[in-house]
């Protein structure tokens, strides 16, 4: 074999693991939603790489970030508003991340939540009332709406994701698009461990989280995607 050849040979070699690494890099980076590599982390990014692109190959067992509380404001023992150096208050640090715009409204009674790629209902009420924890679990199974028959009622977590603790009444985002938002408490498909007879709730109006016996009557939310 001439020397011009195995040199060739060589070199081909070299490309190809060359843009092995390369395409490597670029998928970590897409799969940790940090599109332009810059250290920066988008969730909503990364559902819509795996929504809209089938990335179906992210590691499944990788960093969650946590998303911001939204509070942004710093209070005493008594509730007064202070100053936030020092404090070492959530507000002072503001640690997690978020997106721009938080939501997005299809147009068509859906918007998606783009920090966690979740589909929500607008109407906070499509389901009407308050309804005990297994109507609620049965009703959104069976909801057909916006074209989607595989509405669910949502986890704790993924109920709670909605919160922003800078608000109260509704404890919501500012600016969000939904309506019909009961600043009461909504069920969650979450179940207490301690107390198996009872499931996880989220209050709307300040964003506690409780538990309460299945039996009881709360509002329901439906949710669908996720992963």
């Amino acid at each position: 074999m001439s020397r011009t050849k195995i040199l060739g040979n060589t070199l081909t070699v070299w490309v190809c693991l060359l843009m092995l690494a390369v395409s490597n890099v670029w998928a970590d980076g897409i799969c940790r939603a940090d599109i332009d590599f810059s250290g920066d982390v988008y969730p909503g990014d990364a559902m819509i790489m795996l929504a809209e692109w089938g990335r179906e190959d992210c590691a499944p067992n990788g960093p969650a970030p946590v998303p911001k509380t939204g509070q942004f404001t710093c209070y005493k023992t008594n509730g007064d508003v202070r100053l936030c150096s020092g404090t070492g208050e959530d507000a002072e640090y503001q640690k997690g991340v978020t997106t721009t715009p938080r939501f997005t409204d299809h147009g068509n009674g859906t918007v998606t939540d783009n920090l966690t790629g979740l589909i929500w209902t607008k109407d906070a009420q499509q389901i009407l009332g308050q309804i005990n924890w297994q109507a609620a679990l049965d009703a959104c199974n069976d909801l057909d709406y916006a074209g989607y028959d595989d509405w669910r009622l949502p986890n704790g977590n993924e109920l709670n994701s909605l919160i922003d603790r800078g608000y109260y009444n509704p404890a919501l985002p500012f600016g969000h698009p939904f309506t019909n938002v009961v600043s009461s408490y909504y069920w969650s498909s979450t179940t207490s461990a301690g107390y198996t007879d009872d499931a996880w709730g989220v209050s709307m109006y300040d964003g506690s989280v409780y538990y309460d016996v299945k039996t009881g009557y709360h509002y329901v939310w439906p949710v669908r995607g996720g992963q």
